[in-house]
């Protein structure tokens, strides 16, 4: 007799195998297009960070009270003229392929350094291909064809001191009038640190005088207390020569004697002509040897470049001389010498992001900077 249909008999082992396949193909098929979407939206990135835009954190207080550690930035790259690739990386990573280094070219930008612009580059001295070395961040005092001249700490800018502004901070040396006594409060007024707490910005050399890193607003309140006696920036005597500065990476420092005291010097332009003789040859050691790539002999006093006897030598490409708005807590161009173009990456535009150990600084987010 035979068995009854059920609509409960289990079903055939190709039918099982066809719900299951087409199952698994949905699956399948979200997959794929979810990593579509991922290497999609991962090269747009690194296209729009290689030519457009970058993000970079300020490690250090060398620009304070412009830039503060922990502000997260945005830099054009494409202001100044996005750079082509120089080496063969891993997009948003620090690893790149060893000895490849490809020929590279500078787009078009819209704007061209102007003087006092704060802009991020790869620092000069590191002995890397341009692209690995470290990003920096400074503002630019010097460009192509400037003369400057840092006279008792103060730099001259074609033979004017450069404008003032409340982001510059120097070191002070404040002597109080006898009997009288610096409080917390003041110091916060200036934002100079806690009274026996030596920090970057205040230093107790004794019971009257101090050491205080202040900004040229700072200085126009502490001459206004009851408690100052004398104020004056703490400047190193011209014929002093400061070892730690003379030995910096590099050779342009070796031309001086302490970075209080300098110049005047041009800032190289593309096509300048330099006349090369022993006291000069700090400064465009490097400009001639590394940054353009030349190979130099020295027999008293006349220079063998590529082969050649001459004691002359254009430039090939422009120069700019950098400094951190925080002058004594920064090390920059007056111990290094001058940017190359082809180092610098970008101008910073805004501060998207502040953190000051971990906790947020609201008054930071989306913050312009000038």
């Amino acid at each position: 007799m035979e068995k009854p249909y059920s609509s409960h008999e289990p079903a055939s082992a190709s039918s099982k195998n066809a719900r299951k396949t087409s199952q698994e193909r949905p699956i399948k098929l979200v997959l794929r297009e979810w990593l579509d979407a991922f290497i999609f939206a991962f090269i747009v990135a690194a296209i729009l960070r290689a030519f457009l835009f970058g993000s970079y954190k300020i490690p250090t207080g060398s620009m304070e009270k412009d830039l503060l550690i922990g502000d997260f930035l945005i830099v054009s790259n494409a202001a100044y003229g996005a750079r082509t690739p120089m080496s063969v990386c891993v997009p948003f990573t620090q690893w790149c392929l060893p000895g490849v280094n490809l020929p590279f070219t500078r787009l078009p930008g819209y704007r061209s350094i102007t003087r006092n612009d704060i802009f991020v580059f790869n620092v000069p001295w590191e002995v890397k291909p341009i692209s690995q070395k470290t990003n920096y961040i400074k503002r630019a005092v010097g460009i192509p064809g400037d003369t400057l001249e840092f006279k008792d700490k103060v730099l001259f800018v074609n033979g004017e001191a450069e404008p003032t502004h409340d982001g510059i901070q120097k070191f002070h040396t404040l002597v109080l009038k006898q009997g009288v006594r610096l409080t917390n409060a003041k110091m916060e007024e200036i934002n100079a640190g806690t009274i026996g707490a030596s920090s970057r910005y205040f230093q107790q050399v004794s019971n009257l005088e101090y050491r205080v890193n202040l900004t040229y607003d700072a200085v126009k309140k502490v001459i206004s207390w009851a408690e100052t006696d004398t104020l004056y920036p703490t400047v190193i005597p011209a014929d002093q020569v400061v070892s730690a500065y003379t030995q910096s990476a590099g050779y342009f420092s070796r031309a001086f004697n302490n970075p209080d005291h300098f110049g005047p010097i041009v800032v190289p332009f593309n096509g300048q002509e330099v006349i090369l003789n022993a006291t000069n040859w700090p400064i465009y050691k490097d400009i001639i040897e590394r940054f353009e790539g030349n190979r130099v002999q020295t027999k008293g006093g006349v220079f063998v470049i590529n082969g050649e006897e001459t004691t002359r030598y254009v430039i090939q490409q422009d120069y700019y001389f950098a400094m951190g708005d925080n002058r004594d807590s920064s090390e920059d161009s007056r111990f290094w010498g001058f940017v190359p173009k082809d180092h610098v990456i970008g101008r910073a535009g805004v501060v998207w992001m502040s953190l000051n150990n971990g906790f947020p600084r609201m008054n930071r987010f989306f913050h312009i900077i000038d």
